[in-house]
């Protein structure tokens, strides 16, 4: 394990001298993917100098416990193995869950879409309070948040609403949000004081990046051809006018614009990237309505992930039956410890999966 986490430590610092490198830091598009990748590398590289120091640690105190006599200091070896080895330990399994392969989507931006659920009234008052529990959980990670539509509820909230949200890790943080989110309160809307029971479903889906598509050029046919015109003085003699075909999807795209072959040929591309990336695009977008569908089920009380119980001031998460008495930090954003439980019982799944496969 060693022999890995030196070559990722390697990297990392390769990445942190590209980082300070004026050719790198003038192409704002290649420092931000770099400084992704380092900022993704920086966990694991902690944990490695923090495993390197225990590994010294242990066969420094053990080396003390064979060869010197004098009692003192064999008492203090002894102390710091005991202490050492349980680190160790920890140490070992962190590290094993931050080499476990990243889905490539956790690094997207994200949709997040809210809808209110069975329980009228109170429901799109109810998506209204998750939006804004959201908000503050995004807020306060340095995201930003781009709304996009929203359907306000007669009695307040919302019936819909949707957000564009961009950050570090967005998608892989909130996917674990999905689903049907119960809630259990006295409505203001209520004359007797009675607990009702409502729902909302919410919606995480990552958004497709440019950079997602990948164009083979050896896929492309590019024919050149004469360009046309009114005639005179600059009437085209040469064969500049470009049309490019990727052939797997028979998508076209052409210029004649330019004088020269070469500036045709960069037009062309362009616009041949632009009409692929639209229909991957569409494309995307139908598997992402698609995903929603299963990600939120109907919307009925009982396909719940989450359950927010005012009464009790209690949360509880049924995927991994985690429940904290403090409901109101929670809607003010506090949700964190929440997502990293929901994480690492994904991971420990993940590690038991691998494991089966030895």
């Amino acid at each position: 394990m060693l022999d890995k986490l030196a070559s990722v430590k390697e990297r990392y610092e390769h990445l942190e001298q590209l980082l300070s490198d004026p050719e790198v830091t003038s192409d704002m598009e290649r420092f931000t993917k770099i400084s992704k990748e380092y900022r993704g590398l920086e966990p694991i590289v902690k944990a490695y100098d923090a495993y390197a120091k225990v590994i010294s640690d242990i066969r420094g105190s053990r080396e003390i416990l064979a060869s010197e006599r004098d009692p003192e200091l064999l008492d203090m070896a002894k102390e710091e193995l005991a202490a050492a080895e349980p680190e160790k330990a920890r140490l070992e399994e962190e590290i094993r869950l931050l080499l476990i392969p990243k889905d490539p989507e956790d690094e997207k931006n994200a949709v997040l879409e809210i809808r209110s659920g069975t329980g009228g009234d109170e429901a799109s008052i109810f998506a209204g309070d998750l939006m804004r529990m959201y908000e503050r959980y995004i807020a306060g990670r340095g995201w930003r948040m781009e709304p996009q539509e929203s359907s306000p509820g007669t009695a307040g909230g919302y019936n819909r609403v949707i957000v564009e949200v961009y950050g570090d890790n967005v998608y892989g943080t909130l996917k674990y949000e999905s689903g049907v989110h119960r809630v259990q309160r006295v409505p203001k809307t209520e004359s007797q004081g009675r607990v009702h029971t409502s729902a909302a479903t919410v919606a995480v889906m990552p958004i497709l990046e440019l950079e997602d598509v990948q164009i083979n050029r050896s896929d492309l046919r590019i024919d050149v051809f004469r360009a046309s015109g009114a005639g005179g003085q600059h009437v085209n003699r040469t064969e500049s006018a470009v049309r490019i075909t990727h052939l797997p999807t028979g998508t076209v795209a052409e210029s004649q614009e330019a004088r020269s072959q070469i500036k045709n040929r960069e037009i062309a591309e362009q616009r041949l990237f632009a009409k692929i990336f639209e229909m991957r695009k569409e494309e995307h977008d139908r598997s992402i309505s698609e995903r929603r569908r299963t990600l939120v089920s109907t919307g009925d009380r009982s396909a719940k992930i989450r359950t927010y119980n005012y009464p009790q001031n209690r949360v509880t998460d049924h995927r991994i039956e985690m429940t904290s008495y403090n409901l109101t930090a929670f809607m003010d954003g506090d949700i964190q410890a929440f997502i990293d439980a929901l994480q690492m019982a994904e991971n420990t799944e993940k590690l038991k999966a691998a494991d089966e496969l030895v």
